[in-house]
């Protein structure tokens, strides 16, 4: 299957993007939270100049990314602990009886 040619709107100008096939409708959801943080921004900040609102936005989508992988990882090592210690009290109870069984 080859990709599809889709186009979006950011700050008024149309771009066609290609897109993998089924995946058009999260690309245009993309491109619409992207057009509406740079409009957000545009109007917050007065920046008119594109190329410095879009390195803002970049730089802000890359920290949420980070934040949220932070954040992500730390669930992870906190469900990784407790299933350590779940594997370690269940083997310490079949432990206790097979101990019991002799």
């Amino acid at each position: 299957m080859s990709n599809q040619a889709v186009e979006i709107e950011i700050l008024g100008k149309v771009t066609r993007v290609n897109c993998p096939p089924g995946q058009e409708e999260s690309l245009l959801k993309a491109a619409k939270d992207l057009d509406l943080r740079l409009k957000e921004m545009q109007a917050k900040t007065k920046v008119t100049n594109e190329v410095h609102l879009l390195t803002i936005a970049a730089l802000n989508c890359c920290y949420e990314l980070q934040t949220s992988t932070t954040a992500l990882s730390t669930k992870q090592d906190s469900i990784n602990e407790r299933m350590e210690k779940l594997s370690v009290s269940l083997d310490e109870a079949l432990s206790k009886v097979k101990q019991g069984q002799q």
